[in-house]
């Protein structure tokens, strides 16, 4: 039996481990990259089932990675991993296509979930933000200027 493949992008090298050693108890995580610019290269080379990709990373943040990557590939499923747990971060993530958003602190408990559901096409999102997020419309695509501003910057 095939295990899903997933990708996986953070910039802190101890944080990408950890992270790589949670997700492969169950998925194979086929490629590990460090930037924006690099995951889009990576899911566009690998083709993965799932990304889990931070949000704050040098070149591109994962927000417009992963907003670009589902324009030329709907098919991938992207789920976010940070330890932003601002409504309006947590907006632009949703709006950008992602069906999970996990808290790094939540890690251990929720990125496994998160990625199960994402591969069946439903939304995970860590428990401390899930009252928050249920004011968050994922569908809605027009955000504040000044929320978009706070996203570019974590890059």
């Amino acid at each position: 039996m095939n295990r899903p493949r997933v990708v996986l992008a953070d910039d802190h090298p101890q944080t990408r481990g950890l992270l790589h050693g949670l997700l492969e108890t169950e998925f194979e995580v086929v490629g590990t990259v460090a930037d924006g610019e690099a995951l889009l290269e990576a899911a566009k080379l690998l083709l993965p089932d799932v990304v889990v990709t931070d949000i704050g990373m040098p070149k591109r943040d994962g927000i417009s990675a992963a907003a670009q990557l589902l324009r030329h590939n709907p098919a991938t499923r992207v789920v976010f991993v940070s330890v932003h747990n601002e409504r309006c971060v947590v907006k632009s993530a949703l709006a950008a296509g992602g069906l999970g958003y996990v808290l790094k602190l939540a890690a251990g408990e929720d990125l496994i979930p998160a990625v199960r559901a994402a591969l069946q096409g439903q939304s995970h999102i860590s428990k401390s933000l899930r009252e928050m997020s249920e004011s968050v419309d994922a569908k809605e695509t027009e955000l504040p200027d000044g929320c978009l501003r706070a996203v570019r910057a974590l890059s």
